[in-house]
């Protein structure tokens, strides 16, 4: 099954699959591909302003969103998200919270992802560690 989001991308979804929780199994994007480094839970003047795992998802999320917008991007052109995770069982813990930060900032876009748990990250207070792939029309 292939449900289209807009004119140049489609979530693909292969027949009898169970359908996936927020993210997508594939997305077929055509357009400018922006290829964005991994963003951290620090602002702008690479500040930490929290060691909290949700809070630092959230700000990963809106460095990554930044970054797209500056390319005139929306997070619906986000296709493809990769965490990069200190401690998994913080993660899986703190998931509906993790959901709900994810939601104020991309909405209700779920792009194909993958999360993967890191020994550690180059920054000593950084807890997650979010890289993303955007096509833009």
């Amino acid at each position: 099954m292939t449900t289209i989001t807009d004119l140049r991308h489609a979530i693909i979804q292969p027949p009898g699959w169970a359908p996936p929780k927020g993210y997508a199994n594939g997305v077929l994007a055509s357009g400018q591909q922006l290829f964005v480094g991994g963003q951290i839970g620090w602002n702008a003047q690479c500040q930490f302003e929290s060691d909290d795992l949700v809070l630092q998802v959230r700000q990963a999320l809106r460095n990554c969103l930044d970054v797209v917008e500056a390319a005139g991007g929306q997070a619906h052109h986000i296709t493809r998200m990769t965490w990069y995770l200190v401690d998994k069982k913080t993660y899986v813990a703190r998931l509906k919270e993790i959901g709900a930060a994810y939601r104020e900032v991309m909405g209700r876009h779920f792009p194909a992802m993958t999360a993967v748990q890191v020994v550690s990250l180059v920054e000593d207070r950084a807890l997650v560690e979010i890289e993303v792939t955007a096509v833009l029309p």
